[in-house]
């Protein structure tokens, strides 16, 4: 157990962990130099396409009589539990900060996270073969925030390869071996897992005591489930089988557990004959931040879409969902989602990976509510929100957010900031040139699209990070789309009094772009209760019924209109709207 060592790389984005990671990979010779390629550790296409990571990714190299296990982490804020749950496997932790940028925001959250569970920290500084590196400036903020020595700071570039074989040294030297008892009672961490079609579902674990074998009975604590292990062993490029693992260890068991229910992430797994006295603790369950309804564009796929969301949650364990039901597209789910992108992913692979083809209405955050009668509801949706009269209070979720930018854009984030009606709580300068700015802002309002106008307003270079700071009571009202009189409430959403004018008549003017036109005219209307704020209509497609009168009194091609204008009428009572995809995903993007 002394020669093994584990540990994982946290960095905000695009800092340069995967490849990092690949060139330990590569100086290790664990991967061939014929499978070698970029991110060579992000096995999904999405991940490839984006450039960024989505999922934690486990893997075990050799370094002389060492063994290293290394876990590579996202650094979107979306995907920080994935952070989280790494960390809790590791014993030591490589701090990756870009030369080029210097420390962002979700460097500072990782960093946090890493230093409750008490691990090792090892600061290294990347990038630094780029022109544009200020090495010795991030040296010195590097410094600043963990306390520790210039000479303690390694500087590599990952890209080059340069320095990459001191991290290996320090990663040696600094981290410390697992400690544990192997002839204790088994304990081990289900840190993640994943569905074969195969062989079923496969648990990552990570041993904390006790010795595991081949062929043994164990049990999860959690659902005191027993299984056999048919299956145990590491986690190289491949999975490579192995007789027998021991405290300390990082590897992968499968006993053909099929239902997705059964596991679940932060588990411990024990023996059956001499079980562990307590499951493991320190892991805490995740708090969705934004929902959304998720439903089939066919209705008879419901009962798959259930089945495919299961299979995904249990590689993403951040995901959350329960059914629902809407008038306008049926039956459905009402999905929890860390974030904006964390919805976009989860999308995009239901679509790839499960072949589902799904609406996703417009996203909403938890609201809790108070009754005239005392009573206290949350409100998920916009259909749950009970009427004015019975409302005595709302309350909305406030986050606490930390801007680091560049100070020649700290105007136009302030004033983006108000304008979301957020409130102003600290100003630090890290450096001559960069800022902290602390805000107090309601989640609803960064919810759309903050983050995208925060990142277009600095070029790019703020970055965010936040978490949940309670609730506090708002002025919030129900905004109900209604196309010929009938709401679609898929389209409704809970916005702030003030704001309720501006949004409903966009969301008009934008779906009169976006509904097909029809035979008959179709009302768009914006409203509030039974205030109608907002109305723009899409003209009905008509045929000239009098082209063929020529001549002749009037009378007859009054006839002719007033013959069309019947049908007209018949068919508005019979027709409806199809409201496209599109409209959905626009309202989203409204500016």
């Amino acid at each position: 157990m002394k020669n093994i060592r584990n540990f994982c790389i946290i960095a905000h984005i695009d800092h340069g962990k995967s490849t990092l990671a690949d060139r330990l990979l590569e100086m290790t010779k664990t991967v061939s130099a014929r499978d070698m390629q970029a991110q060579v550790l992000d096995d999904m296409d999405l991940e490839k396409e984006r450039g960024i990571t989505i999922k934690s990714h486990a893997i075990q190299m050799n370094y002389g009589e060492y063994v290293l296990n290394l876990i590579d982490t996202p650094g979107h804020v979306d995907f920080s539990y994935e952070v989280s749950r790494s960390i809790a496997a590791c014993e030591g932790a490589l701090l990756v900060v870009d030369a080029t940028q210097g420390i962002q925001a979700q460097t500072i959250s990782n960093l946090y996270l890493a230093l409750e569970n008490d691990l090792e920290i090892i600061p290294v500084m990347n990038k630094i073969d780029l022109d544009s590196a200020m090495v010795e400036e991030v040296a010195d903020e590097i410094m600043d925030l963990l306390g520790c020595g210039r000479e303690e700071i390694l500087a590599c570039s990952a890209k080059t390869g340069e320095g990459v074989g001191e991290i290996l040294e320090a990663i040696v030297k600094r981290i410390p071996a697992p400690k544990g008892d192997e002839s204790a009672p088994l304990q081990a961490l289900v840190f993640d897992s994943v569905f074969n079609p195969f062989r079923g579902i496969i648990s990552y674990f990570r041993i904390m005591n006790g010795t595991l074998k081949t062929n043994d009975w164990v049990k999860f604590v959690s659902t005191g489930k027993e299984y056999h292990a048919d299956e145990i062993g590491v986690l190289r490029l491949n999975m490579e089988p192995r007789k027998e693992m021991k405290a300390g260890d990082v590897g992968y068991i499968i006993s053909g557990i099929k239902t997705s229910s059964e596991v679940r992430v932060g588990d411990t797994i024990t023996h059956v004959q001499a079980p562990c006295e307590k499951a493991i603790e320190g892991f805490e369950s995740v708090k969705p931040m934004v929902f959304a309804g998720v439903y089939p564009v066919d209705t008879d796929d419901y009962e798959e879409l259930r089945a495919s969301i299961e299979k995904l949650q249990l590689n993403d364990a951040s995901l959350t969902f329960e059914p629902e039901s809407s008038l306008a597209l049926g039956f459905g789910f009402r999905c929890g989602f860390l974030g904006l992108l964390h919805m976009e992913i989860v999308q995009e692979r239901l679509e790839r990976e499960f072949n589902m083809d799904v609406i996703t209405t417009v996203p909403n955050v938890q609201y809790k509510v108070k009754l005239t009668n005392g009573m206290e509801i949350d409100v998920y949706n916009p259909s749950g929100m009970p009427e004015p009269n019975n409302i005595s209070e709302v309350y909305e979720p406030y986050i606490h957010a930390q801007i680091i930018t560049k100070a020649d854009y700290i105007g136009p984030v302030i004033k983006l900031c108000m304008d979301k009606r957020g409130i102003l709580k600290n100003q630090n300068y890290l450096t001559t040139d960069r800022i902290e700015i602390t805000f107090d802002l309601p989640l609803g309002e960064v919810v759309f699209d903050f983050y995208d106008k925060l990142k277009s307003i600095s070029k790019g270079y703020a970055s965010f990070d936040y978490y949940l700071n309670g609730y506090k009571p708002s002025k919030l009202v129900k905004l109900e789309i209604l196309l010929n009189g009938d709401p679609v409430d898929a389209l409704s959403t809970l916005t702030y009094v003030d704001n309720a004018y501006g949004i409903g008549r966009r969301m008009c003017e934008k779906l009169k772009d976006l509904i097909p036109r029809q035979q008959f005219d179709v009302a768009i209307q914006a409203a509030i209760g039974s205030k109608i704020i907002a109305r723009e209509t899409v003209r009905q497609v008509r045929k000239d019924v009098t082209a063929k009168c020529y001549g002749g009194d009037i009378t007859r091609k009054r006839k002719l209109l007033e013959k069309q204008k019947e049908g007209k009428k018949r068919m508005r009572q019979v027709g409806n709207v199809e409201v496209p995809q599109s409209a959905f995903l626009a309202v989203l993007k409204l500016d």
